[in-house]
């Protein structure tokens, strides 16, 4: 497998520590393919925005709060991350929630902020399909039958998680240009 070496930025914003650990799993994950050093983790609640800047590619992982909300460190810096442009930067958005205590808004936040970075010209790559193992009424994190990322339900679905992040992180880094297309069951 040809490689060529980039920095990704991987942000992230969690309440309960489940987003914090997918996100240092995503990393180790990254760091099997690429080597050390490749993923920077940034704790939204304890950095600015604009280090978003610094990087070609950015995972970014949010859960969804509540009824259909941002959790709380993406939502007190909102206003700053409207303000970025990310045109030219290739983003993939994974979303964690609850998708059968919260089926009608289920992984909401992450649709909110995969519609965010498309607003601000970044290119979202990521895309899962919205298959039968998933059962909730609405998201918005949806585009047609696709998810604009990758969902996850630590709650109720942890022994798909490995799975899922195992096909995702190889996609993504297959839409970043960083290894060569390999066979995998998650489509672009």
């Amino acid at each position: 497998m040809e490689v060529r070496m980039s920095k990704i930025g991987l942000f992230y914003g969690s309440s309960t520590s489940q987003t914090e650990y997918v996100a240092y799993d995503i990393r180790d994950m990254i760091d099997a393919h690429l080597g050390p050093d490749t993923v920077t983790i940034h704790n939204v609640g304890s950095n600015g925005m604009n280090a978003m800047l610094e990087y070609s590619y950015l995972i970014l992982g949010i859960p969804t709060w509540d009824i259909g909300q941002l959790q709380v460190d993406w939502d007190i810096k909102w206003d700053e991350l409207e303000s970025l442009d990310l045109t030219g930067h290739k983003v993939a958005v994974f979303g964690m929630g609850d998708q059968y205590g919260y089926p009608d808004t289920y992984l909401d936040a992450a649709g909110m902020l995969a519609e965010t970075v498309l607003a601000l010209g970044g290119e979202l790559v990521g895309y899962t399909p919205v298959d039968e193992s998933y059962q909730f009424g609405v998201s918005l994190f949806t585009d047609g039958d696709s998810f604009m990322g990758l969902a996850l339900d630590e709650d109720h679905q942890p022994k798909l998680t490995k799975e899922r992040l195992d096909a995702w992180v190889e996609q993504v880094l297959t839409a970043f240009g960083l290894i060569e297309k390999a066979t995998s069951t998650v489509h672009e």
